[in-house]
């Protein structure tokens, strides 16, 4: 029997609760996905929705569960939560729930993570978290030297080279080591976990239209162009650099299975004009697959009972694919 997905609960002041249990109503009849987080506070959740928690003792537990409530791995919360009203106090479970989750995954208890949206400035103050996100946190107990965040859709793959970074600080953060990284880790990505036998990676230029043969920047010429051409050498099917205003209309969406970009906005705008709704953010260049629904906590609607689970479910399923296809690759 397939392992379960372990999703974690975010921030329990956030919308992951509620999602996970609205995704559960959407998944029911697979992939099975568990829910690590606090019995109480779910079954509270669970109430005011009409849905039901079936709560269990292992992970194997969880498919048999699927079919009469969202499976909830009990992990208490030292403070009950609000919805709307984050507590850092909690910081430290919503850390360890992480914890857990990744050490299911790397033991195969679990065939991969997805976690649930944190406040990164409550686990500061909570938690004393010394990491800029999930994604450092995650590489941090996987020990992995360079993960890399590509935002995935059925109808389009982005990767940003450089992440959460002031426009002014990108040219001198994009180094020849930091791309080539990048693109070798989405290619095996697409490899390991997506399935892509010879992957096709465009790459965006820097500047607009790509510097314009040098007239409007030197990126290209200087720092791409010969990263590209190293890289073709050794066999890689690369495009570019080329200019990222006509690199995502569908003909050219249709040439590429991942789209390198330089900065994040120059990722993100186009995936969330396409599919806001469905976006997948994964971490490649793990031990285990990791997913992520492409939203934040949502405080200000938490409680509401409005939040939309699409792009957990989407998340969940991802999630499910990429751990089968890499356990099947094992």
């Amino acid at each position: 029997m397939t392992a379960p997905v372990a999703l974690t609960l975010g921030d329990p002041a956030g919308i992951g609760g509620e999602i996970a249990l609205r995704a559960w109503s959407v998944l029911r009849d697979g992939p099975a996905f568990l829910l690590i987080g606090d019995l109480a506070h779910m079954q509270g959740l669970a109430a005011r929705l009409g849905l039901p928690v079936r709560a269990i003792a292992a992970p194997e537990e969880a498919a048999e569960a699927m079919a009469e409530g969202l499976p909830v791995l009990d992990h208490p919360l030292p403070h009950p939560a609000e919805p709307g009203r984050p507590d850092p106090r909690n910081a430290p479970a919503v850390v360890a729930i992480i914890a857990r989750a990744v050490a299911l995954a790397q033991a195969g208890a679990a065939v991969a993570v997805c976690t649930n949206p944190i406040s990164k400035a409550l686990l500061k103050a909570g938690a004393s978290f010394a990491f800029p996100g999930h994604t450092e946190y995650l590489a941090h107990l996987c020990g992995a030297a360079r993960p890399v965040m590509m935002l995935a859709a059925p109808a389009l793959r982005v990767v940003p080279v450089t992440i959460h970074l002031p426009l002014a600080t990108v040219p001198e953060a994009l180094t020849p080591a930091l791309l080539e990284t990048t693109i070798r880790v989405t290619r095996d990505g697409l490899v390991r976990d997506f399935g892509v036998v010879a992957p096709r990676i465009a790459v965006a230029g820097l500047n607009p239209h790509a510097g314009e043969s040098g007239t409007m920047g030197r990126e290209e010429i200087d720092l791409i162009v010969p990263v590209l051409e190293r890289l073709r050498a050794e066999g890689m099917a690369l495009a570019g650099p080329a200019s990222a205003d006509t690199m995502f209309h569908p003909a050219a969406r249709a040439r590429y299975d991942a789209a390198v970009c330089m900065y994040h906005d120059q990722a993100l705008i186009p995936i969330k004009t396409i599919d806001f709704a469905g976006g997948v953010n994964v971490t490649l260049g793990l031990d285990i697959v990791r997913t992520s629904p492409d939203h934040g906590t949502a405080f200000d609607i938490a409680g509401g009972l409005c939040a939309d689970p699409t792009s957990l479910a989407a998340a969940l399923r991802l999630a499910a694919e990429m751990g089968a296809r890499r356990a099947a690759g094992r």
